[in-house]
């Protein structure tokens, strides 16, 4: 297949334009990957099976595992849904447009393929001016997991879309970096209380602000496989670099410790090892390729970064990589959740 690859940094009248024209490929049931302040998501009309279909095939994704629904403004959710329950509006008056996604009880327009057979559909209003201009022209709902291969990091820049996607879907829209670099925050509004499902920028301490008395699934930092499967990122192995990637926990001294007596052992054998660091530990390290996923003190750039260093060590042929264990809070929950996921679970 032959992608058609379109710049577009600002919907002025050229942007506009080359808007129109891949929002058309939609109309006429094709696949689109667009640009969102989280990830890079890879879009199809969300009312035609056929359309979703191409998601799957183009990502290689498992046909169990549901699809996002992405809308331009909020008027468009009511024929998505059964109802909207008035905690979810709560969350819409606050968070909307923004990474804020939510689980209700779809309606009979939401076809099968969308909702991996379920009853519940995931609904977000993203906050990007690309995103929201292009579902907006292309008259539809737009389903959309991220744009990268099943199993792979996130894309948050354009080459990794390419790397991932070109020859695969009918056209690419490339942007500048997303600015958040992890999914969107899902939410199960069918629940009570509510269930976060997939930790994001928007974080349970936020959500508790508005609704009170907020859950968080087990799924989030275990490696425990709920049996119904209402959200993106809970099933299969996710965000994985080619490389084999290891947890390392303890104290910073006893991180660096096991990381340094670890890539020791690796000295004069051919195997190219990696170590994925913070700006505050670099220094404990001589060994290996060192990389550094941001300040400690700032949680939100790590996790911005998470996506980005991972395809830097695949760019370098990086084969192991040793990632250096963060401290679980509120911040950085949505980093942890994709970092544990990303090497399986695997720790030392």
């Amino acid at each position: 297949m032959k992608t058609k690859i379109i710049a577009i940094e600002s919907l002025d009248e050229t942007g506009l334009k080359a808007l129109e024209e891949v929002a058309a490929l939609i109309k006429k049931g094709e696949t689109v990957v667009f640009p969102t302040e989280t990830v890079y998501g890879l879009g199809a009309n969300a009312f035609d099976p056929e359309a979703v279909k191409k998601i799957f095939i183009a990502k290689g994704r498992p046909n169990d595992n549901p699809l996002i629904v992405h809308v331009s403004e909020i008027a468009e959710v009511d024929c998505l849904v059964a109802g909207i329950p008035p905690k979810a509006k709560q969350l819409m008056d606050v968070f909307w447009p923004g990474p804020l996604t939510l689980i209700m009880e779809k309606s009979a327009l939401i076809p099968a393929e969308v909702s991996a057979g379920l009853n519940t559909v995931g609904i977000r209003f993203p906050d990007h001016p690309i995103a929201r201009a292009f579902i907006k022209m292309a008259g539809y709902p737009i389903a959309a997991p991220s744009a990268n291969r099943s199993g792979r990091p996130s894309p948050t820049q354009g080459k990794h879309v390419l790397e991932d996607l070109d020859g695969r879907v009918a056209a690419i829209i490339l942007s500048s970096d997303t600015e958040i670099g992890l999914e969107s925050t899902v939410i199960d509004m069918t629940a009570e209380p509510p269930v976060v499902l997939r930790p994001g920028d928007v974080t349970v301490a936020e959500l508790r602000e508005v609704l009170g008395e907020v859950l968080v699934s087990a799924n989030v930092t275990e490696n425990v496989v709920p049996e119904k499967v209402l959200s993106p990122g809970m099933k299969y192995t996710h965000y994985s670099p080619k490389g084999d990637l290891v947890i390392v926990k303890g104290s910073t001294t006893e991180i660096s410790e096991k990381i340094n007596n670890a890539v020791s052992r690796y000295r004069g054998k051919p195997l190219s090892i990696g170590i994925l660091a913070s700006d505050e530990t670099m220094g404990c390290y001589h060994e290996g390729l060192i990389i550094s996923l941001g300040s400690q003190k700032d949680p939100r750039e790590m996790a911005k970064n998470l996506f980005s260093r991972l395809r830097t060590f695949d760019e370098l042929g990086v084969e192991k990589i040793y990632a250096e264990d963060i401290a679980l809070n509120n911040e950085t929950l949505a980093l942890i959740n994709r970092l544990y996921k990303a090497a399986g679970y695997t720790f030392i």
